[in-house]
């Protein structure tokens, strides 16, 4: 492929992008005047986040992570209640029009997510897979609807966390501390969206070091663990604010929020496994009434010894119910029972579609490693790593979001002829490194 057709496909590029941000805008036509539910409490404006937005706006600080208006919280990261806040400051707090806003927001987060999905596809398959990948990301449904139907931090961390992983798969080539310090700082600031993402960092950080002392790139390789230490510290300099402030205000040493043993005791605490809102005072008036009156800390405490005495009891019931939340994950199968099918009348679609996306993505795993494994360690690494949280938590097709742009180039992997995604009939392997 000349340089000339490759100038080509990339000015392609903002066009796709347009295309994804005008699909998103037509389903948000359909979906915003769903939002604003008093009866609901305006539980789909964005829920526990939403709830901190609202306090934000109307002045009562980061807080109140349920609809009564209670004290500071550390239930959610910072920056999407933030972001959403500053539209209920402009456009009024659970309006019309504030709901198009954010969902335009998520709409067009989502679709310059096509860019690192770009520039990552193109590392790992050439420049033809960089294009399809952008292409599918337009028109994938779960980019679709968790952006356009949902108000929650899945674009933004969508972005971030891509465009995090775009830098991973190249910052070995360079040495300079400067641009490893600004990736550990992006990592840092994806955290504060979700902290999920914080886990990946320290292996792909390591990978990426390992990979510098490997190449054997003269006095600057001497750098690697140097440039592993500065990424860390830079992410951990970014969060230090907010677990200062969450030290201050709740009396916990929290870098970024305080509620996974809540989650754990809701999905890992004996009813909790036959009602998904056992434990959460949103949905459970005795919960609330004990929030209330506890506090968060207190609260949140409680949960603690609770998650962790049940699990200490029945630690078969911990291993069942993880494996199952696993083949979830990676699948869509909760249960194929009669009244499972009852209740979830498209859980069969799901399904199908689930399991095609998880069966050509494996099936890109293996032409990856039979073809070019080192492009495909950091994949790995994603794929292996990050999902960890909901395993023991909630295996929701939401949560699986943040890495859904790499899971959507493993399939393409998977899925499209080698053929097709080489630049030209003379041209070996186009990833970055070639196979041994």
């Amino acid at each position: 492929m000349t340089s000339k057709q490759k100038s080509a496909f990339t000015l392609r590029l903002p066009y796709i992008v347009l295309a994804a941000f005008l699909i998103r805008l037509v389903v948000v036509c359909f979906t915003y005047r769903d939002l604003p539910d008093a009866d609901k409490f305006y539980e789909a404006f964005g829920w526990e986040m939403g709830w901190i937005a609202r306090a934000l706006a109307s002045g009562h600080g980061f807080s109140s992570p349920y609809w009564p208006i209670t004290g500071p919280t550390a239930m959610q990261p910072p920056l999407y209640p933030t972001l959403l806040s500053l539209v209920f400051r402009l456009f009024g707090i659970y309006t019309l029009t504030s709901g198009f806003v954010i969902l335009s927001i998520n709409s067009l987060l989502s679709s310059l997510t096509c860019i690192p999905i770009w520039f990552s596809a193109k590392y790992s398959l050439g420049i033809r897979g960089a294009k399809i990948a952008a292409c599918v990301w337009a028109f994938y449904p779960f980019a679709i609807y968790f952006s356009a139907g949902r108000v929650w931090e899945y674009s933004l961390t969508g972005l971030l966390f891509t465009t995090s992983f775009c830098i991973a798969q190249r910052i070995h080539s360079t040495s300079k501390p400067l641009a490893w310090v600004g990736w550990g700082a992006l990592a840092g600031v994806t955290a504060l969206s979700n902290p999920s993402t914080l886990g990946v960092l320290p292996f792909l950080a390591f990978l990426a070091a390992w990979r510098r002392r490997k190449a054997k790139l003269g006095q600057a390789s001497r750098r690697w663990f140097l440039n592993f230490v500065l990424t860390g510290l830079a992410a951990a300099a970014v969060l230090t604010p907010w677990t200062v402030r969450n030290y201050r205000a709740l009396g916990i040493l929290c870098p970024v929020r305080d509620n996974f043993w809540l989650e754990v005791y809701d999905d890992n605490g004996g009813d909790a496994s036959l009602d998904p809102s056992f434990a959460h005072p949103a949905s459970n008036p005795v919960e609330m009434q004990k929030w209330l009156s506890m506090g968060e800390t207190a609260f949140l405490k409680e949960k603690h010894t609770l998650a962790v005495n049940y699990i200490r009891e029945h630690p078969q019931f911990l291993i069942h119910k993880t494996l199952r939340r696993t083949l979830y994950y990676w699948t869509g199968i909760w249960s194929l029972s009669a009244e499972e099918l009852r209740e979830q009348p498209y859980e069969p679609g799901n399904i199908f579609y689930v399991c095609s996306i998880t069966f050509l993505m494996l099936r890109g795993i293996g032409r990856f490693w039979r073809m070019n494994r080192t492009a495909l360690l950091p994949y790995l690494v994603l794929i292996g790593i990050f999902p960890i949280t909901y395993y023991f938590t909630h295996p929701l097709m939401d949560y699986r979001q943040p890495i859904e742009p790499e899971v959507i180039v493993l399939a393409i992997a998977g899925a499209v002829p080698w053929r097709r995604l080489k630049s030209g009939q003379t041209e070996a392997w186009i990833g970055a490194e070639r196979a041994a």
